[in-house]
């Protein structure tokens, strides 16, 4: 791969050793890939998980003096205040979200801790050329906003950030964006509940590049954040198109470059129907709390809510997780109040899969998101999957039916 001057400098260590890792990284990854040269980035974004190994790397290279040139957002850990507050996360668990914190902080990040930042807080512009990790959020700005990113991995992103550069294959390249498979949706999509549904349809559309014709005119970002989450929790995908809605496929034949599509794959109710049954409990059952927000919920879902509960108490704990800038406004609007005189809680900065839910290891709670029912399943937590007013009903009666 043919690097640039400042490139090379950057991997022979006179830009320090933290950055020399980095660009280390980055060059390995364009060998792999046959990239010819790289490529300056303009915004990134790191899925730090606060598990052992992302600590680990994160903080070899903050101790070799690396700092971000492209300051990423980041991921949700867990809000400590609220879990310490709660009693619900031990010391040690607690020690390490702060260790994650200053590492990351240290390393020049944008603490958001927010799994949605191409909604608000991170949103590129037409043909950016971004390093995005995050499962739902590389489709989003490839196929939403049209900027161009991998499907970058946490510590790939986070290279890609400290050396504000990328190695130059896949979706960064025109002839690799096109879409390959023609998915014709004939299911009534009627609410955001059933993008989670048709985005878990991965597996029978299979691996490339999904063109989606039949869909609604208007799409909210709430289905399409749902779409490019659930795609990536049954498959893996980097990219889709909608038929005259994304900028690349305003028509069919831009979507495939003019190509005929290597498959048709059609999506029916019926369809919906067996993912929903596939992926969970279909019967009335008890439950013992209802958790939404993976990913984070936006406000005018956490507004939703509050209206719903608005004069009522729930039978079980509800957990609504959020952005820091959702849970503020929610503040400053009263739907927070709202919300916690009915015995919920908006919580920000946090996702399912971490230490901080242990005490629900065993027991059954209520969801939206298959993404949400999925990642929880290791630490032994178990959801049913309803549409969002259901949830509400059930967290309500403290019952599915």
């Amino acid at each position: 791969m043919k690097l640039t001057q400042e490139q090379q400098d950057m991997l022979d260590g006179k830009y320090g050793e933290g950055t020399a890792y980095a660009m280390k990284i980055q060059v390995a990854i364009g060998e792999s890939f046959d990239a010819p040269r790289m490529v300056p980035i303009t915004r990134a974004h790191v899925a730090l998980s606060n598990q052992d190994a992302d600590l680990w790397f994160a903080e070899k290279l903050l101790a070799a003096g690396a700092h971000c040139r492209v300051a990423p957002t980041v991921n949700p850990g867990f809000c400590v205040s609220f879990f310490k507050e709660h009693n619900m996360v031990s010391d040690e668990d607690a020690e390490m979200m702060m260790r994650t914190h200053n590492a990351y902080k240290g390393l020049g990040a944008i603490l958001t801790y927010n799994c949605t930042p191409y909604v608000a807080t991170n949103v590129p512009n037409f043909g950016e050329i971004c390093a995005f990790s995050e499962s739902s959020a590389t489709p989003y700005i490839n196929s939403v906003w049209g900027a161009r990113s991998n499907r970058e991995g946490a510590n790939s992103a986070l290279c890609a950030a400290i050396t504000g550069y990328v190695p130059e294959y896949g979706l960064l390249l025109d002839e690799n964006r096109k879409g390959n498979i023609l998915v014709e949706v004939k299911a009534d999509m009627k609410s955001d509940f059933q993008y989670h549904l048709l985005g878990y349809c991965g597996k029978k559309i299979g691996p490339g590049i999904p063109v989606f014709t039949g869909l609604p005119k208007h799409i909210g970002k709430e289905a399409l954040t749902n779409l490019g989450a659930q795609l990536n929790t049954s498959g893996a995908y980097g990219m889709y198109h909608i038929e005259g809605f994304t900028p690349e496929a305003q028509t069919l034949e831009q979507a495939f470059g003019g190509k005929e599509p290597e498959r048709v794959v059609t999506i029916t109710n019926e369809d919906l129907d067996e993912i929903l049954e596939e992926i969970s409990n279909t019967g009335n059952r008890k439950i013992d709390f209802a958790m939404f927000g993976c990913p984070h919920f936006t406000l005018e879902q956490c507004m939703h809510i509050a209206k719903e509960l608005k004069g009522k108490n729930l039978k079980v704990p509800m957990w609504i997780l959020t952005s820091y800038h959702v849970k503020e406004l929610a503040d400053r609007m009263g739907i927070s109040e709202v919300i916690e005189k009915a015995g919920g809680y908006i919580v920000p900065d946090t996702c399912p899969d971490q230490p901080c839910w242990h005490g629900l290891s065993g027991k059954f709670g209520v969801t939206e998101s298959p993404k949400c029912a999925y990642y929880p399943k290791r630490r032994g937590i178990e959801f049913v999957i309803r549409d969002l007013d259901t949830c509400i009903q059930a967290a309500l009666t403290g019952a599915v039916v």
